[in-house]
């Protein structure tokens, strides 16, 4: 990493993007930080238009910053889509300066805005890793867990309502199956005691008829024997 004065308020360092500039002491808002710097490239030199990498500032339609050089320290402030920083561009100086837009603390990374060609081109197919767009990936990945969660516990209450159904359906099967099997068996015991009182009715009914014959059998042979010896 290339050699940084200790006045500066900033240093090269490890960020979650791979180098970062890390500030080393309190900045301002509107602060001019550092300024972006390195050769310039004219798009009207076929030379100059060929020069193809991903630190390539562009001031105006014709004339570009090459910002792939080592002295270049404002080549490692990386893009944030909610940055503390800013592009302060010169087109006429043909120069540009990282200037704050917050106050920015000890530690923080310093970043800014690529701007939406650059993001389109090199952030948006590997997707950003700046701390906003993290977040939100973050945000979205609990947010998927707790719709999956809630999806699983919408499908565990459902299957238990259906348990709940199908016991509740076989309790009724099974009390109407009982029930029938009650009614079945009183039908029965109802035949079983009709049978019975038709068969103590008719020994009555012969019992009185015998009993009436023998009272009046003697009466007749009395009468007989009366006029026979009369």
């Amino acid at each position: 990493m290339p050699a940084i004065s200790p006045n500066k308020p900033y240093r090269v360092g490890r960020s979650p993007t791979g180098l970062g500039l890390f500030a080393t002491k309190p900045i301002k808002k509107g602060t001019k930080i550092i300024r972006y710097f390195g050769p310039l490239l004219d798009s009207k030199k076929k030379k100059d238009d060929a020069i193809e990498n991903k630190y390539l500032f562009e001031l105006t339609n014709r004339w570009t910053i090459d910002g792939s050089v080592r002295e270049n320290i404002a080549r490692y402030i990386n893009h944030a889509c909610k940055p503390n920083a800013e592009s302060d561009v010169r087109p006429r100086k043909r120069k540009v300066f990282i200037r704050a837009i917050k106050n920015i603390e000890p530690g923080d990374e310093i970043n800014y805005d690529y701007g939406t060609d650059y993001f389109k081109a090199y952030l948006k197919p590997i997707g950003c890793k700046c701390v906003a767009c993290e977040k939100k990936r973050k945000k979205k990945r609990a947010e998927a867990r707790a719709e999956k969660l809630r999806l699983k516990a919408k499908e565990k209450a459902k299957a238990e309502r259906k348990a709940l159904k199908e016991a509740e359906k076989r309790k009724a099967k099974a009390a109407r199956a009982r029930k029938a099997k009650e009614k079945a068996a009183q039908k029965l015991n109802g035949k079983a005691n009709g049978a019975g009182l038709n068969g103590h009715s008719l020994n009555g009914h012969a019992g009185k008829t015998a009993r009436s014959g023998i009272s009046t059998g003697p009466g007749p042979t009395r009468a007989r024997d009366i006029s026979a010896s009369a």
